[in-house]
């Protein structure tokens, strides 16, 4: 199996008791929050920049840029946890959080030094109980051993950790409605702007990263910018965490180049699909991402290249239904939440983006009316499509209610639903078609 330059998020997996404090110190924890002390936080958030991380949660923007959006002198700066890892095929974050929950503490710890932050809230899943649980054991433990409270390490910095365990609502995985939640609000999203860097938690500024994104910068403080820059490729630095499911013969979570081509993913690092069957569909970055088919899968698990290179042409959807998104431009994917979904070639594919659509609708928040009717004309439709109740153009029907969604609502789950139907209607048109009556 093809291992990582180098492994820096999943350094300790497999580490016996590498959940306890005493084990992350034995093997070098602490060093690059030691070091971040000695350095002025100007100076943290210009190795971040120049690292070229980019976030993990799906979006995958500059994370030092991001730093940077907070106004200068703000007196009261937040730092929130996004841990509410919701995204279908995603479960990369709950094993660093119970595997290496002392990283995750050190680079919080980092970052908030960075930002001049003195409080941390950590938004966990309300179903990750047992993650939370570890999380809060080390919280605890670093509070005893100094590492946390009112002068970390001796130094006068003073930074507290809150753990804060959600309710099971997908849409609070939303930065915006993720910092309602936390006030005790409904898990709406906000309208932007402002942005939270600038009115967030509170209303103060408020920088809100994910998890494996935060469990990066340690290594980052502790090599250098640089360092983690040539780990990577283009504008992408380090390493990616992939969690892969599906039809594999090994799933599992995987610390892999940046760049691996997806062919390589599955039949490499994977020991290819199972049963000796071939893949058909490959969903590249978690349930919201447009899939690829078996033609695609040379492209680079990296943010940009799977922005560019997808090929997914301006063709028709259903007879006089053209599909393409925002100005002509044709639909790209992205690298999203690195969760990586693998369909064989004896996957009813209706089905699959049918049971999809019922997740999108049943998690819509109904705050926005183009994505609380139409993901449920989505799951509808489509569900009597895969069961073989069709009507004759379901498929132009879908694309229609898709594009009535997509950039029209709040926040991008209305999106996370359109996109993916819109993949799969183009990818896979013959086999919405032939779900038809003839």
């Amino acid at each position: 199996m093809p291992e990582p330059p180098v492994r820096i998020v999943t350094k300790n997996f497999g580490v016996k008791d590498s959940h306890r404090l005493g084990v992350y110190e034995g093997r070098g924890g602490f060093r690059a929050l030691r070091k971040a002390l000695m350095m002025k936080p100007a100076d943290v958030t210009a190795e971040v920049k120049k690292s070229n991380l980019r976030g993990r949660g799906g979006a995958g923007f500059p994370t030092g840029l991001k730093w940077t959006f907070v106004p200068p002198g703000s007196e009261t700066v937040y730092l929130v946890v996004n841990a509410d890892e919701g995204e279908p095929g995603t479960f990369k974050d709950r094993e660093i959080l119970r595997q290496d929950p002392c990283l995750l503490i050190e680079g919080c710890l980092c970052t908030a030094w960075a930002l001049g932050c003195h409080h941390v809230y950590v938004y966990i899943r309300g179903e990750m109980y047992e993650e939370a649980r570890i999380l809060q054991a080390a919280v605890d433990d670093c509070y005893q051993k100094g590492y946390l409270g009112r002068s970390v390490l001796g130094v006068g910095f003073q930074c507290d950790v809150t753990v804060h365990r959600g309710a099971g609502a997908y849409i609070c995985g939303e930065e915006t409605s993720l910092l309602n939640s936390l006030e005790g609000k409904r898990g709406w999203p906000r309208l932007k702007p402002p942005f939270p860097a600038v009115k967030g938690l509170f209303g103060q500024p408020t920088i809100v990263n994910n998890v494996e994104t935060l469990a990066n910068i340690p290594a980052i403080v502790e090599n250098g910018g640089e360092w983690y820059a040539k780990l990577g490729m283009g504008r992408s630095g380090g390493t990616r965490v992939l969690c892969v499911s599906g039809h594999v013969q090994r799933p599992g979570v995987y610390e892999l180049r940046m760049g691996i081509p997806m062919r390589e993913v599955i039949d490499e690092v994977c020991g290819g699909v199972r049963d000796g069957r071939r893949p058909r569909c490959v969903i590249p970055g978690g349930s919201s991402m447009p899939p690829l088919d078996e033609s695609e899968l040379d492209v680079p698990v990296e943010f940009d290249a799977l922005m560019t290179d997808a090929r997914i042409k301006d063709v028709e959807v259903a007879p006089g239904v053209k599909f393409d998104v925002g100005g002509g431009k044709p639909l790209k994917t992205m690298a999203g939440s690195g969760a990586v979904v693998v369909l064989d070639d004896r996957t009813d594919l209706v089905a699959a983006c049918a049971r999809l659509m019922r997740f999108y609708a049943h998690e819509s928040c109904g705050q926005c009316t183009p994505c609380r009717e139409g993901t449920g004309w989505l799951a509808r439709v489509c569900t009597r499509l895969a069961d073989g109740h069709g009507r004759k153009g379901d498929s132009a029907l879908l694309a229609s209610i898709a594009h009535g969604i997509a950039g029209n609502t709040i926040c991008p789950l209305g999106d996370a639903a359109a996109w993916p139907m819109l993949g799969f209607l183009t990818k896979f048109r013959a086999d919405f078609l032939a779900k038809e009556p003839q």
